[in-house]
């Protein structure tokens, strides 16, 4: 939601609705949620006392958060607004979604006017029409998605009378001064005392602009990344000498030497000093990067004739770092392309950023590609987001195609990842045999709202560039949608990984002014700032841990080793720093609801919010759509599978509800009904013959005893004489009550035969589960992953993988022991080769 130029009234303030994206599903209703702020209260603040934004107005806010805010408006469908609105307007909701979602006891609908000189914040709701069927996306599942609370709107604080009252006060007043003033000087021309008029010395008025005027930053829902301004045709400038550009602007605190690098032994402590107070000195420190310079500095973005190839007003390249193509006989502007030359850390040129390719200039990217020599596009947004067209697609879908008149691309070869594309691309001229490789890094995990919740997709993805280029593929192109915000993110954190390996210190500020010399707004908001920080911290903290296969023997034997000073094994180091991640309870509202509690098995597990397993609605049924479940990535592919905990009497029914509508037809069981005498998990399905669960009838139809496993054929039918689906459980023998397997064998065997199952069943997710849906559960998923990458890439990563899995379900693999496990069932995998080199 962004604020349009007007000035809040003392009553009403307007906002403009952008267009919120229906990959996720249709919306079916929008909602205008207004929140009243108290005085002096920050976001974060409120959150604590309302609940977060997507809480708000539901059973899972605070106790304020259902009765303080109101849905001011609502839209059905595709009814939304493409005008500016008017918060406050005193009108009624009438549209049908006003009530939709709101939970019993809220305020009554409606735009009433505001009050004066009082704080108000927005929210953007969107609910996802969840009828149709789609392939699961967590947008779906939640039924509803809400922006970030808006920045606050303080109302005018005197009424338009008294402001008219005011204003006519102030304005005679006014000429009272100025005659006076005049008969002053009047009277002194007329004595004598100087017969030389006054001379006030004048400045030319600046052409500079700020980014809070030029610059939206925020979404509809949650911060937009590049949410610019539309370009419009100018004047070409006049021919002027251009002047010295000051390095920096604003003014940050005394506390904050903006100058002096950072140590990376005092980043960390820099880090939490910067981030206290709402990230107090961390806005300090953004808002003294150098805003935007004069026209001056940038005649070719301002010259008309290339107007039309600049996608945003706002965003400007300068003529200092300005690529430049060889012109076209007879095409104005044919020389010019809205990209930058961006240096690395002591490497000039390293990397041109470019803003995403438009239609009208598709030819233009592939003739900068050309001349360039460039090898190596990085793409860090996707073609549409927020509903919204971010990117022309500038590659074949298939096959080749023809830019430029001659220039031929050709799409060679496409593997995807569960947060990024690489494809490969051969681009030729016309006529020509001779061929060169363009390798196009696609990132896909940046979110359409925001900023990724941790930096390790986006160091994983930096890592993956990186490591296939070589000094001589430069530069290396670069491109979001207006070129600066995730562009300057991704080109910033490179830096400051190769200075932290030179020079062992970070210098985020002096390079983002660096880059900010080229081309306007690199790195665009100010969480993009604090995102870029994050990141370095990340890599500091948790460094590289990816192995070759090769070398894995000798990377074991380091991990076995005693640090003497913490008398401590690198085994026991990497779990450690797994262990001191928090886990996030503020992100466990629905597992921690009184309805829901009684349905955990373990309370200190409990889904996150923003990756359980959501099932559909009951009507009347408070809490019907919660299990004790979540969505775990793969190698390659999103919510791969479901970690879930072993079924309680009183949730069966919802398991199979589970495994019903998200579409899984391979359960994995590493559990025995009982173990040391106690109860692990309910009997789910029938010895022999069918039995129902509610709605849902199990019938087992054959069942076969393995080594290590017991491989069940089940059908599960839906309602009376319904439609009947093969479900397969492995159900896993060979892990004792107490510790580890001795061996692997018989998990990696296990492993294999549920991923061949998957091959002929579809792509729905494997159901996972032990008893608390954790600690084996968590091993499970762990090995898969990192086997499927042995085989794809011969890299091995167990700390980050295990990593990626506690941030998606809490304590995920949960011991040293079962940690050490999934490092054993790799060594074993490799060591049932004569040769790694022919394991795949």
């Amino acid at each position: 939601m962004n604020l349009t130029d007007s000035k809040p009234g003392s009553t009403s303030f307007q906002v403009s609705l952008p267009q919120v994206s229906q990959r996720s599903g249709p919306i079916s209703c929008y909602q205008v949620i207004v929140v009243k702020m108290n005085k002096g209260e920050t976001l974060e603040a409120l959150s604590g006392r309302l609940g977060e934004p997507n809480d708000i107005l539901t059973s899972s806010a605070e106790e304020e958060g259902k009765t303080v805010p109101y849905v001011a408006m609502a839209f059905s469908g595709g009814n939304i607004e493409s005008d500016p609105i008017t918060v406050g307007k005193g009108e009624d909701c009438t549209d049908s979604c006003c009530r939709v979602g709101v939970v019993d006891g809220a305020p009554e609908p409606g735009n009433k006017e505001l009050s004066p000189g009082t704080v108000y914040t927005t929210v953007i709701r969107a609910h996802v029409d969840t009828s149709q069927g789609r392939r699961r996306k967590r947008a779906i599942s939640q039924a509803h998605t809400s922006s970030s609370y808006s920045k606050p709107v303080t109302t005018d604080a005197v009424s338009s009378q008294a402001g008219a009252i005011v204003g006519g006060i102030l304005a005679a007043v006014a000429v009272l001064c100025i005659v006076g003033v005049g008969l002053f000087f009047y009277r002194r021309r007329l004595a004598g005392k100087d017969d030389n008029p006054l001379r006030i010395p004048r400045r030319p008025p600046t052409t500079r602009r700020t980014a809070k005027e030029d610059d939206t930053q925020l979404g509809a829902i949650g911060g937009m990344e590049e949410e610019a301004v539309e370009v419009k045709k100018s004047p070409a400038p006049k021919h002027k000498p251009k002047p010295h550009r000051p390095s920096r602007r604003g003014g940050a605190s005394p506390s904050l030497d903006l100058r002096q690098p950072i140590p990376i032994q005092r980043l960390e402590r820099e880090f939490a000093r910067r981030h206290a107070n709402d990230d107090q000195l961390f806005v300090e420190e953004y808002s003294s990067l150098p805003k935007p310079f004069g026209r001056e500095h940038a005649e070719a973005y301002y010259n008309e004739e290339n107007a039309s190839r600049n996608k945003f007003r706002n965003i400007i390249a300068y003529d200092r770092g300005l690529v430049r193509l060889t012109p076209i006989e007879g095409v104005p502007g044919s020389g010019y392309i809205h990209a930058s030359y961006m240096d690395g850390y002591q490497e000039k040129n390293k990397f041109i950023a470019a803003q995403g390719p438009m239609d009208n200039t598709i030819d233009d990217f592939w003739r900068m590609i050309w001349e360039t020599g460039s090898t190596a596009i990085v793409m860090v947004t996707n073609l549409e987001e927020n509903g919204k067209k971010k990117c022309s697609q500038y590659w074949p879908k298939s096959g080749e195609k023809t830019y430029a008149s001659d220039l031929v691309v050709r799409l060679e070869d496409t593997v995807k990842m569960v947060d990024h594309v690489t494809r490969t691309l051969l681009l030729r001229k016309a006529g020509e045999r001779r061929v060169r490789k363009v390798t196009h890094f696609h990132f896909i995990g940046w979110p359409d709202f925001g900023l990724p919740k941790s930096p390790m997709g986006l160091l994983k993805f930096h890592k993956t560039v990186m490591s296939a280029l070589t000094p001589r593929d430069r530069p290396i192109v670069v491109h979001c949608s207006a070129g600066v915000g995730r562009t300057g993110t991704f080109i910033t954190v490179d830096a400051m990984l190769d200075m932290i390996r030179a020079e062992g210190k970070v210098d985020v500020f002096g390079f983002v002014e660096q880059m900010r010399q080229n081309r306007s707004f690199m790195v665009q908001t100010e969480g993009q700032y604090v995102f870029i920080f994050k990141a370095i911290l990340e890599y500091y903290l948790y460094g590289d841990t990816e192995t070759e296969v090769s070398n894995i023997h000798r990377y074991m034997q380091n991990l076995k080793k005693e640090d003497p000073q913490t008398g401590k094994t690198g085994l026991e180091t990497e779990f450690g720093k797994l262990t001191r991640i928090p886990v996030d309870k503020a992100n466990m509202r629905s597992g921690n609801l009184p309805e829901n509690l009684s349905k955990n098995r373990v309370l200190q597990v409990l889904p996150y919010d923003t990756t359980r397993v959501f099932l559909q609605q009951k009507p009347g049924v408070k809490g019907a759509d919660y299990i004790n479940a979540s969505f775990i990535d793969g190698y390659n592919m999103k919510d791969a599978y479901i970690a879930t905990q072993g079924p309680l009497d009183r949730t069966v029914e919802d398991f199979w509800r589970m495994v019903w509508e998200w579409n899984s037809c391979s359960i994995v069981m590493i559990t025995e009904i009982k173990e040391k005498g106690q109860n692990k998990c309910a009997m789910y399905w029938p010895e022999e013959g069918s039995q129902a669960f509610g709605d849902y009838t199990v019938s087992l139809q054959d069942q076969t005893d393995y080594q290590d496993y017991t491989l069940r054929t089940l059908h599960l039918t839906k309602g009376q004489g319904g439609q009947t689906r093969t479900v397969q459980q492995f159900h896993f023998h060979g892990w004792p009550e107490v510790g580890i397997p001795d061996n692997a064998a018989g998990m990696i065997d296990l492993i294999g035969q549920v991923q061949k199952q998957q091959q002929h069943s579809g792509n729905g997710p494997i159901t996972v589960h032990c008893s608390a849906g954790a600690g084996r559960t968590g091993a499970f998923c762990a090995i898969s992953t990192v086997l499927e990458r042995v085989k794809a890439e011969g890299v091995c990563d167990v700390f980050q993988v295990v990593k990626t899995l506690r941030l998606q379900r809490p304590h995920m693999v949960q011991t040293l022991d079962q940690y050490q496990f999934c490092y054993q069932a790799v060594v074993e995998y490799l060591d049932s080769f004569d040769h790694y080199a022919n394991f795949r």
